[in-house]
């Protein structure tokens, strides 16, 4: 199937989409203090001992969701949905990312400029799979495929529970060092931010003992990086390569019931926020109802629970851009392609 551009789609749906769905959000930024506050309150809860060390993985796994959430608000935000000034959208995005110790000002390099100006494709997108020959050519990738969500991948789970804290800290130096991307100057106060987060998290560390941080911070990190990975492995893990920017052949929208959807700030319909990254999530079921109306063959969709079991039983390199590849055994599956 030929692939078409953004703009393309954005002409047609413009027509018919009413202007108040780009209107900024403000009101989003209830869910990162709502988040926030029980994020803090789980570690005043652990660091006080109540209800014991059994309570501790309870208290742990609510904190790394709230943690998950958060950077689903820093998302929207630094994309421009929510807050209009861009120093707001700034503070904004660190709060919200800080778990994650990820500097805003990299995130709108990497994610908003980088990735979603090149989704898949295969010279330019950070987030990308590797190809076969790329594969060959550099242990480090051989090592990382064994990590990586698919096919007889035991350790795959890793990608999940450490996923975005690793990319985040390659995309510091790789996006970072590229100054195309960013000046050496923009790099530092990144980095910067980064340390900033470490900083204030080691000091949380030494002040709750151990033990108490394990629970407080080291386990919700590793549960929200799983709830948000599970998101972001799926949106293009099984797409195909695509040099020409085209959401309908290169992305993925999950679905989920309806309150983790609300919860989750619709951060699954993936498809229609690279269609229109700066509409607030809270508008992408109206987007989804146009898309499957005007582009049925086209749109791609699946619950989150399917996308992620198909991650699981593919290969993550790419033989050909629709063709992905077990170097092991040669084995090759068809990526996800748009119905013909």
């Amino acid at each position: 199937m030929e692939p078409s551009t953004i703009s393309t789609y954005v002409r047609a749906l413009s027509k018919v989409l009413p202007p108040e769905v780009f209107a900024n959000r403000p009101r989003r930024l209830i869910w990162l203090l709502v988040h926030g506050a029980v994020s803090a309150a789980g570690i005043i809860a652990i660091a006080r001992g109540w209800g014991g060390l059994w309570a501790a993985p309870l208290f742990a796994l609510v904190i790394g969701h709230s943690f998950a959430c958060m950077a689903f608000v820093g998302h929207e935000t630094l994309h421009g949905s929510v807050v209009r000034g861009s120093r707001a959208r700034h503070l904004v995005g660190w709060v919200a990312l800080l778990p994650f110790m990820i500097s805003p000002r990299l995130w709108v390099v990497w994610h908003n400029k980088v990735h979603h100006g090149n989704a898949t494709h295969p010279d330019i997108d950070p987030d990308i799979y590797p190809s076969l020959a790329q594969y060959r050519s550099s242990r480090a990738l051989r090592v990382l495929d064994r990590l990586s969500l698919g096919l007889d991948h035991p350790a795959g789970v890793a990608s999940l529970i450490f996923g975005l804290t690793v990319q985040s800290l390659h995309c510091l130096f790789r996006v970072g060092g590229q100054r195309q991307y960013m000046s050496r100057r923009e790099q530092l106060l990144a980095i910067g931010e980064t340390l900033a987060g470490v900083a204030g998290w080691t000091a949380l560390g030494i002040a709750l003992g151990p033990l108490a941080f394990l629970f407080a911070f080291v386990i919700p990190l590793l549960v929200a990086n799983a709830v948000v990975m599970a998101y972001i492995l799926t949106n293009h893990g099984l797409s195909p390569y695509t040099k020409l920017n085209d959401p309908l052949l290169n992305s993925l929208s999950v679905t989920t019931p309806r309150v983790i959807a609300v919860l989750h700030l619709n951060f699954g319909y993936h498809v229609e926020h690279h269609m229109f990254p700066r509409m607030s999530p809270a508008n992408a079921p109206l987007l989804r109802r146009l898309l499957m109306q005007r582009w049925p063959e086209r749109y791609q969709s699946m619950p989150l629970w399917r996308a992620l079991y198909l991650l699981a039983h593919t290969p993550r390199i790419h033989l050909t851009p629709e063709t992905l590849i077990d170097p092991r055994t040669g084995r090759t599956f068809a990526t996800l392609l748009p119905r013909v």
